[in-house]
Parts: C-alpha cells; sequence; structure tokens
C-alpha cells in the first residue's frame, strides 16, 4: 500500500504540474485499487491536493501565470463549496458516494476528451474583459457548485474548474495556475474535513508519504510543463480516466445490486 500510495503521488503530482489535471485519479486509487475507507481515501487525496495547489500555483505565480482577481473570487465560492462538499458527504452513503465518486471522474474524462482545443497561444497571459470571470457574482456561485462537487466526490478541483475556465475565454497556461491556486481553498476544508473522520494513529505515515512524493512530483512537472506536448497528455489522461471509472462504476454498481 505504502508503495503504490508514493508512486501514484509521484506520477499524479508530474502531471498536475505539467496540466493541473490527473488529481481525481488519486481517490480512485486508494478507494478502489487498494480498496481503503472512502473517509481515509478522501483524506489523502485532498492532502495531496492541497500539497500541489500550494506548490503548483506558487510556480506557476513566478511565471506570472495565475490569475489573482478572478481567482481569488472564484475561491471565496470554492471554500464555501468545500465546507458543503464535506457535509454532503457526511449524508450520503458509502457505496453512493462512490458511485458519485466514479460518475465525476468519468465526467471529467470526456469533458477532456471532447473539449476543443482553444484557439490562443500559451504565451497570452490576459483574460478577454468580456469573459464572464470577470463578473463577482458569477464567479462566485461557479466557485460554490464546482468545490462543492470536488469536496463531495473527490475529483480534486483543477479537473473540473482547468476546462470551465478556458471554456470562458482564459488561456490555456492561465487557467491552469489559476485553477491550481484555486484547489487551495477547496482542499483546505475538505482536507480538515476528511482528516477529523479518521483514525490518525495509521494514517500519518500515508499522510506524510502523499505529501513527500506529491511535492516532487508538482515540482518536476511544474518544471518540464513547457517542454509536454499538453494535448497528448490531456487526451492520454482522458482515455486513462474513462477506462478506470467505467470498471470501477460496473463495479460498484454490481455489488451494490448483490
Amino acid at each position: 500500500m505504502f508503495f503504490i500510495l508514493s508512486l501514484a503521488n509521484l506520477i499524479v503530482g508530474v502531471l498536475v504540474g505539467i496540466s493541473g489535471i490527473a488529481g481525481f485519479l488519486l481517490p480512485i486509487t486508494y478507494a478502489g485499487l487498494l480498496a481503503m475507507p472512502l473517509s481515509s481515501s478522501l483524506a489523502l487525496s485532498f492532502t495531496s491536493f492541497l500539497t500541489s495547489g500550494v506548490i503548483g500555483a506558487y510556480k506557476y505565480h513566478k511565471n506570472g501565470q495565475v490569475h489573482l482577481k478572478s481567482g481569488t473570487v472564484l475561491s471565496i465560492g470554492s471554500l464555501i463549496g468545500g465546507l458543503i462538499g464535506v457535509q454532503l458527504n457526511l449524508l450520503i452513503p458509502m457505496p453512493i458516494a462512490k458511485i458519485l465518486l466514479y460518475l465525476v471522474v468519468l465526467f471529467s474524462g470526456l469533458s477532456i476528451l471532447l473539449k476543443k482545443d482553444a484557439t490562443q497561444t500559451d504565451e497570452t497571459q490576459e483574460l478577454p474583459s468580456h469573459s464572464l470571470l470577470n463578473h463577482i457574482p458569477f464567479a462566485i456561485l461557479l466557485g460554490i457548485v464546482t468545490g462543492t462537487i470536488c469536496s463531495l466526490s473527490g475529483a480534486g478541483g483543477p479537473v473540473l474548474v482547468m476546462p470551465l475556465m478556458v471554456s470562458l475565454g482564459m488561456p490555456i497556461r492561465l487557467a491552469v495556475g489559476t485553477s491550481l491556486f484555486n484547489s487551495i481553498f477547496i482542499a483546505l476544508p475538505a482536507c480538515i474535513g476528511y482528516i477529523a473522520q479518521c483514525d490518525l494513529t495509521s494514517l500519518w505515515p500515508l499522510i506524510l508519504a502523499s505529501i513527500f512524493f506529491q511535492s516532487i512530483g508538482v515540482l518536476t512537472g511544474a518544471k518540464i510543463a513547457g517542454k509536454i506536448n499538453i494535448k497528448l497528455l490531456k487526451r492520454s489522461v482522458a482515455f486513462l480516466s474513462i477506462g478506470v471509472s467505467i470498471y470501477m462504476l460496473y463495479s460498484a454498481i454490481t455489488s451494490l445490486i448483490l
């Protein structure tokens, strides 16, 4: 378990550092492959998301690739949504919560696969004035909705927020950095909420391993981000998430029926 968790965090950290996506593969690995309790799976996942958010946002901000204005407004809603999602998770039976998690992963993979590539170049660092992200009420509402979904299901923030930002006119590199910044405010309440539901005696070594290997992965990914073919990477992650989520959905629904 320790080896798989460390390897998963290293690989996912690299992918997150490069493109902002793939964090949702962690909870599906913990809950599915390792058969961990859902609360522990989500606690470990959001610990990693918080780590990648802080480190990734810092690295992208140094390169001028975080839109702090829209990211801050969005994050106000995300903080509220993160709290709502944790509370909803307590009210939903575990098998149903797992199915919801796999459905969100499936939707995320499909959205990445089907979305058309943005026409702007990666060097563009400006958000169009007409973008809905500039409207404070809309950005806060979007943050509440995405924060709730991510906190409840463990899907991670950027995998939902980043494609939405791009579709609303934000350049791809700027969307990656801003979504990583936003993920901090989803992960923080979710991390605290789910850790409070776990027995920390056996979880601490896994938490420390998650932080360590996620940090190495994100730093590596952010460093080589400009050298990677983002289109190919997105499609690879999309196909992987679709395939894994379909299999896990089948397993979860079958066990629920039986």
